[in-house]
C-alpha cells in the first residue's frame, strides 16, 4: 500500500472481489445476487464498485433513492436497480431511467400506477415490500387483496419481486423473531402468488440474513456491509476484508506545555508536557465532534495516537508523546487492520455511521 501524501481514502478492489465471492459462496448457484450500492456505495464510490460488481457477476443493484440510481445509469450501469425508497415526485425520473422502484403502500402504489399509466407503458417492473417486524416501510399481509385488485386493473406495471427485511438478522440471540419474520413473509408469499397468478422473485435476506438464514435466501439475495467488508460478527469479521482505508499526514507537530490546552473551547487541558499531531482532517471530513477528547484514535507508525480536544471542521489533534513520528508521516484512521468498526465503537456508534459520512472532498483512489 502506498503512503499517504494527503488525505485519501483507499478503495481495494481486490478485497471488495473478496468479500463478493465469500458471500456468493453461501448461496445456490440459481440464488440472485443483490449488491446495495446506496449511499455513495456505503461511503466508498458508487459508480467505481458497481462497474467492478457488474464486471464481477452481480444481478441486480439496490440505491435509495432516486437519484443514486440516475448517477449508476450515467456511469453505464446496465443491471436492473432496484429504488428502495422512491418518492412521487422522483417518478419520471425512474421512468426515464429504467429503474425499479419498490412500491410500499397504497399512496405510492396508485401514484406509480397513474404515471404509469399516463405514459402508456406496459408491464413496466416494480418491487413490492411487506413489513414483517421491522416497521419502516412495507405494506402489510391484509393488504395483499386491495394490491392484486388494483394490479389485475391494470396492465402498466408487473411485479417484479416481493420482498422483506429482517430486523435483527445479525442477532442470535433474536432467533425467534427472525423465524417468525421469515414464515410471515412465506405465507405473504405464498397468499400474494395464489391471488396475482404467476411468482415474482422473492428476497428477505440482508448480509447477516445471508450467513445465519441459508433456508431464507429464496430467489434473491440483498447484500450491502458485507461486501464492504464487515459481518456484523467477530467470527465473519474474520472471513470478510475492509474495502477502504482512510489515510491522511502530520501537517504539524507541537509541544505542549503543562497547562496549555489544545483546541477550540480549551477542552483538552494538559496535565504534563507532551507532544501533539495536527493531522488534515475533520468533522466535514467525516469524523464527527463525537470522536473527540480522548474517544477516538489515529495510528501512526503502528501505534494509538488518541484524539484530544473537540473535532474540528477540517482538522484534529492527537497524542503523539509516546511516538516516534515527524511532520509528514502517514496517520491511518481506519484500515483492513484498525477497522472502521473498532474506530466507531469508541464513540458508542457503528461501522456503518463511520464509512458512509466520509465526505466526498475526500480524495478517493483505487488499488486493482
Amino acid at each position: 500500500m502506498p503512503k499517504a501524501q494527503e488525505t485519501v481514502l483507499e478503495i481495494n478492489l481486490k478485497a471488495l472481489k473478496h468479500n463478493f465471492e465469500h458471500l456468493k459462496s453461501k448461496i445456490k448457484d440459481n440464488t440472485k445476487f443483490l449488491a446495495v450500492v446506496k449511499a455513495f456505495s456505503y461511503g466508498s464510490d458508487a459508480k467505481e464498485i458497481a462497474k467492478y460488481l457488474q464486471h464481477l457477476g452481480a444481478n441486480y443493484f439496490a440505491v435509495a433513492y432516486a437519484s443514486e440510481g440516475v448517477e449508476l445509469r450515467k456511469a453505464g450501469i446496465t443491471l436492473p436497480i432496484l429504488v428502495l425508497h422512491p418518492l412521487p415526485a422522483n417518478f419520471n425520473a425512474i421512468i426515464d431511467n429504467c429503474l425499479e422502484p419498490n412500491l410500499y403502500n397504497t399512496k405510492v402504489l396508485n401514484e406509480f400506477i397513474k404515471v404509469t399509466t399516463s405514459k402508456n407503458l406496459n408491464n413496466y417492473p416494480v418491487h413490492l415490500k411487506f413489513n414483517t417486524g421491522l416497521n419502516r416501510l412495507g405494506f402489510n399481509k391484509n393488504d395483499i387483496a386491495s394490491i392484486v385488485s388494483k394490479l389485475k386493473e391494470t396492465n402498466s406495471i408487473k411485479v417484479a419481486s416481493i420482498f422483506s427485511h429482517l430486523a435483527a438478522s445479525e442477532d442470535l440471540n433474536e432467533k425467534a423473531f427472525s423465524l417468525n419474520q421469515i414464515n410471515t413473509f412465506k405465507t405473504i408469499a405464498q397468499n400474494f402468488i395464489n391471488s396475482i397468478g404467476y411468482k415474482p422473485m422473492l428476497h428477505m435476506c440482508n448480509t447477516s440474513g445471508i450467513l445465519n438464514y441459508p433456508e431464507a435466501h429464496f430467489d434473491m439475495v440483498r447484500s450491502g456491509i458485507g461486501l464492504y467488508g464487515f459481518g456484523n460478527s467477530e467470527k465473519e469479521n474474520q472471513n470478510l476484508i475492509p474495502i477502504a482505508s482512510l489515510k491522511t499526514i502530520i501537517s504539524q507537530i507541537h509541544t505542549v506545555k503543562k497547562g496549555d490546552t489544545v483546541g477550540y473551547n480549551m477542552a483538552f487541558k494538559s496535565n504534563a508536557d507532551i507532544k501533539t499531531a495536527t493531522l488534515p482532517i475533520g468533522h466535514a471530513d467525516g469524523i464527527g465532534r463525537q470522536y473527540g477528547n480522548g474517544k477516538g484514535y489515529v495510528t501512526i507508525n503502528g501505534e494509538k495516537a488518541p484524539i484530544i480536544g473537540n473535532v474540528c471542521m477540517d482538522m484534529i489533534m492527537v497524542n503523539i508523546t509516546n511516538i516516534d513520528c515527524k511532520e509528514g508521516d502517514e496517520a491511518i484512521i481506519f484500515d483492513a487492520n484498525n477497522t472502521a468498526e473498532s474506530l466507531a465503537e469508541t464513540a458508542n456508534t457503528i461501522s456503518y455511521e463511520l464509512i458512509t459520512g466520509i465526505s466526498k472532498r475526500v480524495k478517493r483512489t483505487f488499488l486493482k
